[in-house]
């Protein structure tokens, strides 16, 4: 009868051990160099290739390797990437040109370009109906086009607020945070009609969002230190997190979303199953935005040196921001 409370201790022990988080922390960085300009970046884990905008180019870095292996030039202002690697091509949202770019995913030369609206922002590739969605920033709308011929298909769809970061549910629902009315949007890529808003309060501010695959809960990144875990179908907020300061970007893997919070130089790691703060992931200041590679369980984070103001204060008054030191732009690796 002994042997029972010691076999009770070994279960309970194994059990907590296989419930524990796997543990991240920083394995390395990816230098790039040139100025220290940035917004999204696109992990294409089936061929290991990581997509970097970088204030007038985007960079294409070999993830087997870690290196470099090409740039697309002309991508003036770029903010996000899709990748429609079904039809060998990517899209690039060119916020200063308002337009999106379209380049051959082989040899990375831009073919074609199509008009948005003011300031693509965001960009998404719809792979049920072939479409891409651009968010624009300035005219507070979305722009559908097709992906295999570059043909408008709604040149504005009006979304009622600034549109930002967006995902796809693999069913053709395109959903995409509100930021300055701290609700998420949904539109039908079929018809290119908005058909659903619904508030995802006490959000303030939803900048990245990203999607689980599983239970297709949308996880929204805030301005005031929470994470909104929504249900679409139901148009709810059924949890919050507390995250980190300064969010704009979130990554989902392996049963987790991950906020890159840049003013506090961490990730928040919370736990999709119990929607919880499991970790805190020490990053580097200004590490804003983030992309998941599902296969290899790595994140990566756009970042610069950073260095501090000549003086105190800017020419408005205002406290004097850190700058980035010249040539120093990288992507900060993070993995098991």
């Amino acid at each position: 009868m002994k042997l029972f409370p010691t076999l009770a201790l070994s279960l309970a022990i194994a059990t907590a051990a296989l419930a524990a988080p796997p543990t991240y922390k920083v394995t390395g960085k990816i230098k790039i160099g040139g100025a220290g300009r940035w917004d999204y970046v696109y992990v294409d884990s089936a061929n290991h290739r990581l997509y970097v905008s970088h204030g007038t180019t985007t960079e294409v870095v070999d993830t087997a390797t870690d290196k470099v292996v090409g740039t697309i030039p002309d991508t003036n202002g770029v903010h996000g990437i899709a990748i429609a690697a079904d039809l060998g091509k990517g899209f690039t949202s060119d916020g200063t040109d308002n337009d999106v770019s379209v380049f051959d995913l082989k040899t990375l030369k831009v073919t074609s370009k199509v008009k948005t609206g003011t300031n693509p922002d965001a960009i998404i590739y719809e792979p049920v109906t072939h479409r891409v969605l651009t968010f624009n920033g300035r005219s507070n709308d979305a722009t559908v086009f097709d992906a295999k011929t570059g043909e408008v298909v709604q040149a504005s769809i009006p979304v009622g607020g600034k549109p930002e970061f967006a995902q796809v549910d693999g069913k053709g629902h395109v959903y995409f945070n509100i930021e300055d009315k701290s609700e998420i949007g949904e539109i039908d890529a079929k018809s290119a009609v908005l058909t659903k808003h619904f508030s995802i309060a006490p959000c303030d501010g939803p900048s990245g969002l990203t999607i689980d695959p599983k239970t297709l809960h949308l996880f929204s990144v805030c301005g005031n230190k929470t994470m909104a875990i929504s249900d679409p179908a139901t148009g709810k907020v059924v949890a919050t997190a507390v995250i980190g300061s300064g969010p704009d970007g979130v990554a989902f893997d392996d049963g987790y979303a991950f906020s890159a919070n840049g003013k506090d130089a961490n990730i928040t790691m919370v736990d999709a199953a119990t929607n919880m703060p499991v970790a805190t992931i020490p990053t580097t200041a200004g590490a804003r935005t983030i992309g998941a590679d599902a296969k290899a369980h790595k994140l990566y984070l756009p970042a610069a040196e950073m260095q501090a103001p000549a003086a105190a204060k800017d020419k408005d008054g205002k406290a004097a921001r850190a700058t980035a030191v010249p040539d120093s732009f990288y992507i900060l690796v993070v993995g098991r």
